[in-house]
């Protein structure tokens, strides 16, 4: 039986906001889903690393679930972040997790403890086999010191029909072409990284999981589904206008980019948790100036 791959389109890596004091701020939260749903976005990936969901506690993290759940009713699909390096922790999570709502779970590569690509392999396999919803991999070298392969992904994909995509932000052209054209039909290469998400589609992506999304859903889904219809040109004049804003959103690191430019719209407060401290002042204002520049509205 054919798998079938809900996460198409844009997606969006969901932050989270805080109040002044730190709290997590559900009314902003709100509101922010509510701009999102309303222009165009296809999917949203709740709980991934653009969430600071390392520094929430448990509690707040099924308060930020229930809350999406119940501003989305179904009408996208919902993408939950669920992933670590100890792979019978993330087995007894997926097992006792109520998936009621949630249409499957993001799982990023081990960090920190290196496994090889057989590792990798055995790890994904045992997440996929317990899981009842789709499992998209997640492979972000940059951030957890290890790069899944194109080989051990194909194998994956090929081996396990629970996997449906990955979301692919090694940077590495050769290595995600490598599975685009080698994949099984039915399994989906995802951007993970909005900066290259237009050649990545031109290559065969199916869409990406985006931060600048975030902020600028109507903008960035217009871009995506033009160049998955084959329209490159006015992809790519799209593409162009946020050259800058991809750079500006990272050089401070993720979200704090993202954040600086929602609170120069005023959506939310420029607030993150420590470790992660706001962008610098240079970088907030450079984006708040492109933004007032591309006249974007809330």
């Amino acid at each position: 039986m054919a798998r079938i791959n809900k996460f198409k389109g844009l997606g969006i890596a969901l932050i989270t906001p805080f109040t002044k004091d730190g709290q997590v701020d559900y009314t902003a939260l709100r509101r922010l889903l509510d701009y999102q749903l309303s222009n165009g976005i296809d999917f949203l990936c709740v709980l991934g690393t653009t969430a600071e969901t390392p520094t929430l506690t448990a509690e707040e993290k099924q308060n930020v679930i229930n809350l999406v759940k119940d501003k989305v009713q179904g009408k996208l699909p919902i993408l939950l972040g669920m992933g670590g390096n100890n792979t019978a922790a993330v087995v007894e999570q997926v097992k006792t997790t109520d998936f009621k709502g949630i249409d499957g779970i993001l799982s990023v590569c081990p960090y920190y403890n290196k496994p090889s690509q057989e590792g990798l392999y055995q790890h994904f396999k045992a997440i996929a086999e317990a899981s009842p919803v789709p499992v998209v991999l997640y492979n972000v070298p940059g951030r957890v010191g290890v790069n899944m392969t194109a080989e051990t992904t194909l194998r994956l994909a090929n081996d396990c029909e629970n996997i449906v995509a990955i979301k692919e932000a090694s940077g590495n052209f050769t290595q995600i072409d490598d599975i685009i054209k080698n994949k099984p039909a039915d399994f989906d290469v995802l951007s993970g990284d909005d900066g290259i998400t237009f050649p990545l589609i031109t290559l065969g992506a199916a869409g990406v999981i985006s931060v600048i999304g975030n902020a600028l859903p109507k903008e960035f889904s217009r871009m995506v589904r033009l160049a998955l219809n084959g329209d490159y040109n006015n992809a790519l004049t799209i593409h162009h206008k946020f050259t800058e804003l991809f750079k500006l959103l990272f050089v401070d690191g993720n979200p704090a980019g993202v954040k600086a430019m929602l609170n120069s719209m005023g959506l939310i407060e420029n607030e993150l948790r420590l470790p992660l401290v706001p962008s610098r002042i240079s970088t907030f204002e450079k984006i708040a100036t492109i933004i007032r520049e591309l006249n974007i509205k809330c």
